[in-house]
């Protein structure tokens, strides 16, 4: 099909280019590498150089994931974003954490009382464990220790009751005994009212306060920034993006994500093995050769 006059392949208007991009962490910007000696995650070089790119045009880079504020300043280290020109924003703990780096200065923050929710979800996974950031100290409590790897920091063993004790900006339950599908049924099963929810990759579900999102976040980020949310560009593969994708002027879902997430979006990118993030960024942002990367990425 032929592209209408004044727009771009992707329906956007021949002068629009991102004020801003917004970018997911796991499975969008870090990729798994399986060597002979290790298993750990890396940001590649094509990724890395189109980020720079983007950001070196003028446009804004925020980083949105579920991670705690902890968990992704190293992501920012890694990224080479912190620099003397302006400190980066990131939107943690999907949208309840709003700070600059370097260094952390926590602008906004978002509390809820998780106490009934969490009841509801033990009642039935009475064996799933349960955290909560300990913000400051770069670590969680914890009623039991989680898998290896799957959280960042110290975690602290506290007896449940007291971990949701008083007003928290994100719970995470997880039941390595149970599925995504499990959690899915279950939430949509309780209601959960009171309670923002989002189920991840395996049996783990985010528990924030009603109304509360990557995309609330990055629209308290766009106000403080003076950009509309018609010139964000995100990409992200996970159910937790869901709104984000849904709410910015382009959102592009990663190959790998599930059909409820590219459904949300406005175009699917390759995978994250495939350097999905800088074949979209390459879109908007070419390289010196002036010629974007591999188009491939409007397909669902």
């Amino acid at each position: 099909m032929a592209t209408p006059a004044g727009q771009t392949p992707a329906g956007k208007p021949a002068d629009w280019r991102p004020q801003m991009v917004a970018l997911d962490i796991d499975g969008t910007l870090l990729a798994w590498v399986d060597d002979e000696a290790d298993v750990y995650e890396t940001i590649r070089p094509e990724v890395y150089d189109a980020v720079h790119r983007a950001r070196a045009a003028g446009a804004h880079i925020v980083l949105a994931s579920g991670r705690s504020p902890h968990g992704m300043t190293r992501i920012a280290d890694m990224l080479d974003l912190p620099d003397d020109d302006e400190r980066l924003w990131i939107v943690a703990s999907n949208g309840a954490v709003i700070f600059r780096y370097p260094p952390m200065d926590v602008v906004h923050e978002e509390t809820f009382d998780a106490s009934s929710a969490v009841a509801a979800v033990l009642e039935h996974h009475p064996n799933a464990l349960v955290a909560v950031e300990e913000r400051g100290v770069g670590g969680y409590r914890v009623s039991r220790e989680f898998p290896f790897g799957e959280l960042s920091g110290a975690q602290i063993v506290t007896d449940v009751h007291e971990i949701i004790g008083d007003p928290v900006s994100r719970v995470i339950i997880r039941d390595p005994e149970a599925t995504a599908d499990d959690f899915v049924e279950l939430a949509a099963r309780l209601g959960l009212h009171g309670t923002d929810y989002v189920v991840g990759w395996t049996a783990w579900m985010d528990l924030s306060p009603v109304g509360v999102s990557k995309a609330s976040g990055l629209q308290h980020v766009c106000d403080e920034l003076g950009v509309a949310a018609r010139d964000v560009l995100a990409i992200g593969d996970g159910r937790n993006d869901i709104e984000m994708l849904a709410w910015a002027g382009r959102g592009v879902a990663m190959g790998q994500a599930v059909e409820e997430v590219r459904a949300a979006a406005d175009a699917v990118t390759e995978t994250v093995n495939d350097n999905g993030a800088a074949t979209e960024i390459n879109r908007w942002f070419p390289d010196a050769s002036g010629t974007p990367a591999r188009d491939g990425s409007d397909g669902r």
